[in-house]
């Protein structure tokens, strides 16, 4: 019985894709893959019932998800790939060096792409040449962000080394809003001024939390 239900599945899934599947059902069906002799349906309803979403589930510390009576290490990891194959997958899709981002709408789109599945806080610096073509994009930093992580010296380097004319910083906002604090305004305008002595352009300040961002415009 498990087997023909595991078999229309799978079809149903290559026939329809997975935008009408409930949430239970996407992460059974995941399940089929690190469960091959079990009902993953109740495991998938324990999930949902004790992180409350699917992206929760994906974002769920590995050491809680093993808590869950039916996930064993073979599904904890299985379920903490997901975010990170999509993150890549998103990586190499829309930010590979060469894509042209003409305005800040296209620079947020691009950096919540590549926040996908980002549970620790990380800076970057995109560096763009005068076409506002991607020339690289930089970590800068990953853990707790504050004004000191963020130092100028790391952003004029990565600046001058790459030979861009535009630069945009981004952080984000890994269990908040994408709502800007005061300390997020004052690193802006320091960014702001460090860069633009040294001839590269500054475009702003892109926060993200998800997938909503905001345009950090004060100077």
């Amino acid at each position: 019985m498990h087997e023909h239900h595991r078999k229309r599945m799978k079809e149903r899934f290559l026939r329809e894709g997975i935008e009408n599947f409930e949430p239970h059902n996407v992460l059974e069906l995941l399940l089929f893959y690190s469960i091959p002799q079990k009902d993953t349906n109740e495991i998938a309803h324990r999930l949902i019932e004790r992180f409350g979403s699917i992206s929760a589930v994906f974002d769920a510390p590995y050491s809680e998800l093993i808590k869950i009576d039916g996930i064993k290490e073979h599904s904890a990891t299985l379920i903490k790939l997901v975010p990170a194959l999509s993150q890549r997958y998103m990586s190499e899709a829309f930010s590979l060096s060469g894509t042209i981002l003409p305005t800040m709408k296209d620079v947020g789109k691009y950096f919540v792409a590549k926040y996908i599945g980002a549970t620790n806080e990380i800076v970057y610096l995109l560096l763009m040449d005068n076409k506002y073509k991607v020339i690289d994009c930089v970590k800068i930093f990953e853990g707790s962000v504050n004004s000191a992580a963020i130092t100028m010296r790391k952003l004029i380097e990565a600046a001058i080394s790459s030979g861009a004319a535009f630069a945009v910083l981004a952080h984000n906002h890994p269990n908040g809003l994408a709502i800007p604090s005061g300390e997020d305004i004052n690193t802006t305008r320091e960014a702001k001024r460090a860069l633009e002595l040294i001839g590269v352009s500054f475009l702003g300040h892109i926060l993200v939390a998800g997938n909503k961002y905001t345009d950090i415009t004060k100077p």
